[in-house]
């Protein structure tokens, strides 16, 4: 069943080809396309293109399917195009002419829009419960192990005392940061599409003001052809927000490669978290953070794909966006996964406390030397040069005992300040009425029914 059908027939091949695999990732849409016809449904009633005995039938069936795919029934059968198309056959063939009426003042460019709508703002909302969890852990690392010192590094040289309190902290920031921008994104996508159709509007009257209450959106996309150029636009500024957490837990990922490497031995993982050699016995191989790396820097790249496919299109909506759901729905996945990854390797890491003692680290103290100087009165300038003729020299004698007082520094983290930052951040999602609004949903048609 096609919602296009007009009675001719098509190319097998051609068919094929344009469906491409929606049949299989509308499964993960399918709840949302359910509330989001329910909420449609009740729009064209009291817009008065349906009677109020349709809109109950229609209401009613369409709750018997949302619970057949919360159960895991639910299929999208052969020969269906997607999900739109199952739930109109079965709503059809339940209902007679009752069912035939859903797709009144619809159509599905912007029956796929707020579906997707729907679906982005909660899987948002499920990867920032996951970062804040990580946020949270490293926070925790940061204070238990705010003593255990380790070299920082410019140009990849060893430059000044550096701990692992510090390097954690910064991860935590980081992502903390990256979770304000990611409110953007959150912000565009939770705005209300339907309504307009194919990207004109309908000659119908109807009230796009009622689905943007009831489907909770804080706004809508008020003109009709903006509406549809958000699809593209949803997906890359979905995709640029996952790459900005991608990017920094990459990042970590890459330190403590290194640092679990036998030239840093600053930390390592229990054999059970690493992976062996097929020929060399004593290798312990960070895999799981190696395929962390790649699989966020493939993340990063998706904003790039999804602009290379929709970039030169002109307004209106166009098939080439299809394509996007192939891209953005593995994305979401696999950066929860990659969450979930690093969370459990966090909590598993070992330190080495006696790795800051290694003699090549010793010059990493000279800066503390030279602030001795001047806080004796020498020019700054005078005592760098001073410092630097004594390492020349070989004159230099380790003092590895920082004293940092400064917010934000090693001997003062201020951890408490990035937890703030966080709390507000998060508070700006308003998670609690977002992750509970399907529940509430589903219950207040329910009650409506009775």
């Amino acid at each position: 069943m096609k919602l296009w059908d007009k009675g001719k027939s098509v190319n097998e091949k051609i068919i094929s080809f344009t469906s491409g695999i929606d049949s299989q990732l509308d499964m993960e849409i399918a709840g949302c396309d359910l509330i989001a016809s329910m909420a449609h449904v009740f729009m064209i009633c009291e817009s008065g293109l349906i009677y109020e005995n349709d809109k109950k039938q229609l209401i009613s069936t369409l709750l018997e399917i949302y619970s057949s795919v919360q159960n895991g029934d639910f299929i999208i059968e052969e020969g269906m195009e997607d999900v739109h198309s199952q739930v109109e056959k079965i709503l059809t063939e339940k209902l007679g002419e009752a069912g035939k009426k859903v797709h009144t003042a619809r159509s599905r460019n912007d029956q796929v829009l707020v579906d997707l709508k729907l679906f982005y703002r909660l899987q948002i909302l499920e990867i920032v419960q996951g970062t804040k969890e990580l946020v949270e852990k490293f926070l925790e690392q940061s204070e238990a192990n705010k003593d255990v010192l380790i070299p920082g590094y410019t140009h990849f040289q060893a430059a000044m005392p550096s701990s692992f309190g510090l390097w954690f902290g910064a991860y935590a920031e980081s992502l903390t940061e990256d979770l304000m921008l990611f409110r953007g994104c959150f912000d565009y996508v939770n705005q209300n599409p339907l309504g307009s159709a194919a990207g004109y509007g309908s000659s119908f009257p109807v009230k796009r003001e009622t689905t943007t209450e009831i489907l909770e959106f804080d706004h809508m996309h008020v003109n009709s052809v903006n509406a549809q150029m958000s699809r593209g636009k949803t997906e890359k500024f979905l995709l640029a927000g996952l790459g900005n957490i991608a990017s920094t837990i990459s990042r970590m990922a890459m330190d403590l490669v290194l640092y679990m490497s036998q030239n840093f031995n600053f930390v390592s993982l229990n054999e059970e978290l690493t992976t062996g050699s097929s020929i060399m016995p004593h290798k312990k191989n960070p895999d799981v953070l190696e395929l962390i790396r790649a699989k966020c820097n493939r993340i990063q790249s998706l904003e790039f794909e999804v602009f290379s496919i929709t970039n030169n299109l002109p307004s209106g909506y166009h098939r080439d966006y299809q394509l996007l759901k192939e891209i953005s729905f593995p994305a979401l996945h696999e950066l929860k996964d990659c969450i979930s990854m690093m969370l459990y390797v966090s909590e598993n890491l070992i330190f080495n406390k006696e790795a800051i003692n290694n003699e090549i680290y010793k010059y990493i103290s000279s800066v503390e030397l030279i602030n001795e100087k001047v806080k004796q009165g020498i020019p700054f300038r005078e005592a760098y040069v001073e410092v630097a003729a004594d390492i020349d020299k070989g004159r230099y004698r380790q003092d590895l005992k920082p004293d940092y007082t400064h917010t934000g520094s090693i001997g003062n983290l201020s951890n408490q300040l990035i937890q703030d930052k966080l709390e507000k951040v998060l508070l700006s999602y308003n998670i609690k009425k977002y992750t509970t609004f399907e529940k509430r949903f589903i219950n207040h048609f329910k009650e409506s029914l009775s």
